[in-house]
């Protein structure tokens, strides 16, 4: 199994889409890093040799934060507005919907599972 940037990707799939299995790198990224190291973007990643793959690693790790250092760096951004407790930092801390999404409907992805509350309907007054 081919390793780029310290991750294995896919042998059987063809390199520009193997590329996209390291976190950090999306389809631009992975055109730009084919046409610049001059590889087929329709080739296998099994057909690539070991210069090609060095080649390609090296212009990963030249260029852009992927994996382990671009989730730590992302935790750090998220920890950092936690610390200095600005809005952003308060709905991160609280699990709400941070870039402001509505959150009387659609906002499960964040909140997560509903939990009732009790006696809301029953109390007549």
């Amino acid at each position: 199994m081919p390793r780029l940037a310290g991750i294995d990707i896919p042998e059987r799939k063809k390199i520009f889409f193997a590329l996209q299995y390291i976190h950090g790198i999306g389809s631009k990224v992975a055109k730009d890093l084919l046409t610049e190291v001059g590889v087929d973007p329709d080739r296998r990643a099994n057909t690539l040799d070991d210069k090609e793959l060095s080649t390609l690693a090296q212009a990963i790790d030249s260029a852009h934060v992927v994996e382990g250092a671009l989730r730590r760096q992302t935790q750090q951004d998220i920890q950092r507005l936690k610390d200095i407790k600005c809005y952003r930092g308060d709905r991160h801390r609280k699990g709400l919907p941070v870039r402001g999404q509505r959150t009387r409907t659609n906002a499960r992805t964040r909140k997560g599972k509903k939990r009732t509350v009790a006696g809301k309907k029953g109390i007549k007054g």
